[in-house]
């Protein structure tokens, strides 16, 4: 069985301490001044040791006073963490976000980490496909679509707008323009054609270069394959720079030459008909945020 004091003692002696003063304890415990000063006489009794040095307009702890303090301090404050921590029920947010394969893996999912730190409270959910999903329903709270819209019944707005340009593995060495006769074009099927697409056709078209059909082509029905076939050495691969900044910055890509064309944009897009709570705004924010400028 415990013998401990009682606790309106220890109350007294620990607000008088952290104060400096008795007035300013009794101030906070709603108490006079003499009762802050009877308790530590009790408590003073209790241990049979002077706890505090009386001086004019203040009390200064004795030895014995600072050993104790810190003690009873910290429990204090261990006991109203406790307490609070109780009292608040831990709900914790899920934003469920919705991309294409490509900008996943490449863009979206190394930058996250940086999400978890500024809104540990927050669950990331992250939805891969290159068909849309409705976000009328629950499947995803954003998504984020490449292409040129319209997207009726949306909130869209732009994200990124990236360029395409010729990317190798450094494993091939020196490449010029003359060596695309040469090494095979690593290609990607486009979900939805459009006469805008960053094709080696139309980068051909850009560079002033003759198109022959019969240049050796590897075609890919997903771009994070043509990404991964480029990565590993297999050919010159037309891709998104933007994407790719991160692999071409450590060297694992590079741009031998030029010209760059553009591609689409990314846009941010939610439902029109849901205003977005707290937690999805946070994610909005976070998203936008990770752009230069």
């Amino acid at each position: 069985m415990r013998r401990l004091p009682s606790l309106s003692a220890l109350r007294a002696f620990e607000a008088a301490a952290r104060h400096g003063s008795f007035k300013q304890a009794a101030n906070e415990l709603a108490v006079t001044a003499t009762a802050i000063s009877h308790q530590i006489r009790l408590l003073e009794e209790y241990t049979g040791l002077c706890l505090f040095e009386r001086q004019v307009r203040k009390v200064v702890l004795t030895d014995a006073g600072l050993a104790l303090y810190p003690v009873l301090r910290d429990g204090f404050n261990a006991f109203e963490m406790t307490l609070q921590h109780l009292g608040k029920p831990q709900t914790r947010r899920r934003v469920i976000i919705s991309t294409t394969n490509a900008f996943m893996a490449h863009w979206l999912a190394p930058r996250v980490k940086g999400f978890q730190k500024l809104y540990p409270e927050i669950d990331l959910e992250l939805h891969a496909s290159d068909q849309a999903v409705d976000l009328g329903t629950e499947l995803a709270d954003i998504a984020i679509r490449y292409g040129r819209g319209p997207y009726p019944g949306m909130v869209a707005e732009p994200l990124l707008t990236d360029s395409f340009a010729p990317v190798c593995s450094p494993l091939l060495g020196t490449i010029q323009p003359a060596d695309l006769n040469q090494l095979p074009l690593i290609d990607f099927k486009w979900t939805h054609d459009h006469p805008l697409n960053p094709t080696w056709k139309n980068w051909f078209a850009a560079a002033g270069l003759p198109w022959k059909l019969s240049r050796s082509q590897l075609i890919f029905s997903d771009e994070g394959h043509a990404i991964q076939a480029a990565l590993a050495g297999q050919g010159i691969a037309l891709l998104s720079l933007d994407l790719l900044a991160d692999d071409i910055a450590a060297g694992r890509l590079v741009q031998p030459f030029g010209p760059g064309v553009a591609g689409h944009t990314y846009h941010l897009i939610r439902s029109a008909g849901h205003i977005p709570g707290p937690h999805v705004e946070s994610a909005l924010a976070w998203l936008r945020s990770q752009l230069p400028g």
